[in-house]
């Protein structure tokens, strides 16, 4: 028997691998199907079984691509509902594959769907549970991603608790915890950067498996604190509902190569959107194509694209720093669902420099040099585009929140006519305000490099309180 958690970070997401005896099972495998397909051949044994703990919101799975390619048979628990046949599976049923079997625990309450899968071996030892997004390390599902016209998130937490206290907690204390995220999915609240655990462990410190919480104090803790989910979430349930494009056409088109007059003629066009996904410093060096968004491919890339390009079906083309880096970066377009990558600028930002064409660059200023301005008055319009829990933590006194997630709703706040200075964490995020700033007209931005994290080793007074200066 071999088990595999297959661990993607960008995402926070964890995919499975189990083999035994000839067979394999992928649970909740990522859009791509290669690496799947690899491992078995490797191991020589055949997929059989594709499992999905739930319909994922935050990325799009290549459940019916792997099912097509390999004849596996795709399996959802109790009440899923989809446009492609599957197995619906019961509550407590087994699936075989080769000397062991996976066992479907149903565990509403993240969705109604939602299962757990118990791995029980040739010997009758119960060493894994699967548990989706039930029971992550250290929190738990969100309760909000279901609600319906019948059904509540109150509804949905109390299905959570029944599912956690009647069918995840009764398992054996040893028993490893596999869960489908870690930190940074925005799946949960307070994950874990751990990716696995000992059930006993978690029952010692996840607050929502404390022994003594009641169903109230369980529902008020879990719903306290939700935020709203990012907006390609409920576009992305619909696509793992559904057939969708081939994951190889994708690509194969994703990775056109386009001349540099090409290129230009679609960045112009009003339905293209141009992503420059080069490192940070070649952004800020080199300046990028008018109108052009930079969303890095070495950052959150996908969880950022599904947040900001509000239209999923968007015609994209792209710039990279390393043409050997094209396919990945259309796999991971296409893991939230943006699926209408047209080709990449070939030749990269210098063939667009040599062709002499117009190019765009945001300001740029140090962290020590912003903090000997702002003292002095010179800087008046400042912002830090950061979360607000991360404002209301700690911020420079003085500065204005506006989050990078609510650009869309907040940019007719600016004036074009002032001259921005914003910050992040570390330079990602603002950078990315900064484009999305001047491709909407706000031209003169400058870029505060190294972040709130280099603002704090200057002499600025940093405070937190609870109500925030706030441009929202």
């Amino acid at each position: 028997m071999k088990v595999e958690q297959l661990y993607t970070s960008c995402l926070s997401e964890m995919a499975y691998y189990i083999c035994s005896n000839g067979e394999a099972a992928i649970i909740d495998p990522l859009r791509e199907t290669e690496p799947y397909i690899r491992l078995a051949e490797a191991d020589g044994v055949k997929i059989k079984y594709v499992f999905l703990t739930h319909f994922h919101a935050d990325f799009v799975s290549g459940h019916v691509d792997l099912a097509n390619k390999t004849g596996a048979n795709i399996v959802y628990g109790p009440n899923a509902e989809t446009d492609f046949d599957f197995h619906k599976g019961q509550d407590g049923e087994l699936f075989k594959i080769g000397d062991v079997s996976l066992k479907l625990l149903h565990t509403p309450g993240h969705t109604m769907e939602s299962s757990s899968y118990l791995l029980i071996d040739k010997n009758g030892s119960k060493p894994y549970v699967f548990t989706g997004d039930c029971l992550f390390i250290g929190d738990v599902g969100r309760p909000d991603l279901a609600v319906k016209s019948d059904l509540s998130e109150n509804d949905l937490a109390g299905l959570l608790y029944d599912s956690l206290r009647n069918k995840i907690m009764p398992l054996p204390d040893d028993i490893i915890v596999y869960p489908a995220h870690g930190a940074g999915s925005a799946c949960g609240k307070n994950m874990s950067k751990e990716t696995f655990d000992t059930l006993g462990h978690q029952k010692a410190t996840n607050y929502a498996l404390r022994a003594d919480m009641t169903k109230k104090e369980f529902i008020n803790e879990v719903i306290t604190g939700l935020v709203h989910p990012p907006q390609y979430f409920p576009k992305n349930v619909q696509m793992n509902k559904s057939v969708n494009a081939k994951i190889d056409d994708i690509i194969h088109r994703g990775t056109t190569p386009l001349d540099v007059n090409t290129f230009k003629a679609l960045s112009q066009q009003g339905d293209v959107l141009v992503i420059d996904t080069r490192s940070k410093q070649s952004y800020t060096d080199d300046g990028t194509i008018p109108g052009a968004w930079y969303i890095g491919v070495d950052g959150n890339f996908a969880p950022w694209v599904g947040t900001l390009i509000i239209d999923i079906n968007q015609k994209i083309i792209f710039i990279a720093d390393d043409e050997l880096r094209v396919n990945e970066i259309v796999t991971r377009f296409s893991r939230v669902g943006y699926d209408n990558t047209l080709g990449y600028l070939a030749g990269g930002f210098t063939a667009w420099r040599e062709a002499g064409f117009a190019v765009d660059k945001i300001n740029s200023e140090t962290a020590a040099n912003f903090a000997k301005k702002f003292k002095d008055g010179t800087i008046p319009d400042a912002i830090d585009v950061r979360r607000d829990s991360e404002y209301l933590s700690q911020h420079v006194e003085g500065l204005t929140n506006f989050p990078l997630d609510t650009i869309h709703q907040n940019i007719e706040k600016l004036d074009p006519n002032k001259n921005y200075h914003l910050h992040c964490a570390s330079g990602y995020r603002s950078l990315i305000t900064a484009s999305i700033l001047q491709a909407h007209g706000i031209k003169n931005v400058t870029d505060i490099r190294g972040g709130f994290n280099d603002l704090k080793e200057t002499d600025l007074v940093l405070t937190n309180y609870v109500c925030p200066t706030t441009l929202l």
